[in-house]
């Protein structure tokens, strides 16, 4: 239990880092992901304009 608890120590700074990174990647990634999503609709519209 004793090792459990100072490899939690020893380590709880890189989890964090890693928890916060992975927390903000989350929603830049949502962002990105409506990004394309609204250029592939503005794609669709100026292809069937041409059309």
């Amino acid at each position: 239990m004793d090792e459990l608890i100072g490899s939690i120590a020893q380590n709880g700074f890189s989890i964090a880092v890693a928890s916060f990174l992975l927390i903000r990647m989350d929603r830049r990634l949502e962002e990105l992901t409506k990004a394309v999503i609204g250029l592939g609709s503005v794609i669709e519209k100026h292809s069937r304009q041409e059309q």
